[in-house]
């Protein structure tokens, strides 16, 4: 699928590491570092902007070793970016970590996966059909 793309940024598109990845690594694109606090949070540009095809939006996820080493993540994971939307993509970051943290321009700072999607109606009924977990909820499954 190819997808409109405009570049503002002083940096190379997105693109796939490997022949597997379902992600696109997305790069800070700020003229001067940021620091978040612990428990800061700060909307990050990216200096992207896209034309998404109807049906398919732009889910914008942590890093997995920002995550693990760093404790920063995207605070509404995972951003959702619309197909009608033609801003800047930008990524709510927050600081879990204890220490504060400093991102540089050009930083990988989030990943981008393209997902297809359905719409749906409502269909308003009485009542559910029945099954085996019926009204479990959180944990009802085990916990093995």
């Amino acid at each position: 699928m190819k997808i409109n793309i405009i570049n503002k940024s002083t940096h190379a598109l997105p693109h796939y590491e490997t022949d597997a990845s379902a992600g696109m690594d997305l790069r800070a694109n700020i003229s001067e570092p940021i620091t978040l606090q612990p428990l800061g949070r700060a909307v990050i540009k990216t200096g992207l902007f896209i034309e998404l095809p109807i049906g398919f939006e732009a889910q914008v996820r942590p890093r997995s070793g920002l995550a693990a080493k760093k404790g920063i993540t995207v605070l509404n994971a995972p951003g959702t970016i619309d197909a009608d939307y033609r801003g800047e993509i930008g990524v709510i970051l927050v600081n879990l970590s204890n220490v504060p943290f400093t991102i540089e321009n050009g930083e990988r700072v989030a990943q981008l996966v393209i997902a297809k999607h359905e719409r749906s109606e409502w269909v308003e009924v009485n009542e559910l059909s029945e099954t085996v977990r019926g009204h479990g909820g959180f944990g009802s499954t085990g916990v093995k």
